[in-house]
């Protein structure tokens, strides 16, 4: 292998269809990258365990004890995998079905059926904004610090688990404190230019940093009509 060359980035499909999964290996190889398919919860954790990949394609639906939303809690709470991007793939299109794919741990959610050429943006995009979490600052405001080089958040010496969405939300945030930032904004700064993402989706990330974040929480204040802000200073 030519150790000058980048390798390619590898993707877990995780789809019990196998007309699916084959549709997506072959998309997803011809686009340059390096492609596996699990057929259920056991199979994924298998190949997860022998290879980290760098985003994982999670169908809900999966045969077995385990659903796909179960498998994104799972891999978001493990410390080897918490930082893993996961497209969440359902035929299910409701708005609260998208907002528990998302805070089940998924980053992303994509409906059945699907374009592939919208899929494969949707994947390059998430890959893209994983570069900014890999500069090597640290930002702290009050007791709360985040290592954006160790991708790691500690509030008053505590460790805080978050996954690759809420960390680079929270990064953005310290990185301006104390000024409020609309939806429309945020989608622009954290998430580029992934045209696909509905502004309803920073809320449930929101919603689901300020969990993570425990008593630290408290510092990201909603903006009634205007949306969010961290706060330099919290009340005693």
């Amino acid at each position: 292998m030519n150790a000058s060359s980048s390798p390619k980035p590898r993707v877990l499909i995780v789809e019990d269809q196998p007309d699916i999964a084959e549709l997506l290996l072959i998309h997803l190889r011809h686009e340059g990258f390096e492609a596996i398919a699990a057929k259920n919860g056991i199979e994924a954790q298998r190949a997860l365990d022998a290879v980290l990949p760098d985003l994982i394609l999670l169908d809900w639906m999966l045969p077995g004890g385990q659903s796909g939303l179960d498998l994104a809690r799972k891999w978001r709470a493990a410390q080897r995998s918490k930082n893993v991007p996961i497209i969440i793939l359902t035929a299910r299109g409701e708005e609260a079905d998208k907002i528990t794919g998302l805070d089940s741990g998924g980053d992303d959610y994509i409906t059945k059926p699907f374009s592939p050429a919208e899929l494969m943006a949707r994947i390059r995009a998430l890959l893209r904004r994983r570069a900014p979490e890999q500069l090597a600052d640290t930002v702290a405001v009050g007791e709360l610090v985040l290592d954006a080089g160790g991708l790691r958040v500690r509030y008053r010496d505590h460790d805080i688990l978050l996954g690759p969405t809420e960390f680079r939300v929270l990064h953005y945030l310290m990185k301006h404190p104390d000024r409020i930032h609309s939806r429309a904004s945020l989608l622009d700064k954290v998430w580029g230019d992934h045209v696909f993402i509905e502004e309803r989706t920073v809320d449930v990330h929101i919603k689901r940093l300020r969990s993570a974040l425990g008593e630290a929480g408290g510092m990201i204040e909603t903006a009634r009509g205007a949306g969010y802000r961290l706060v330099s200073r919290q009340d005693a």
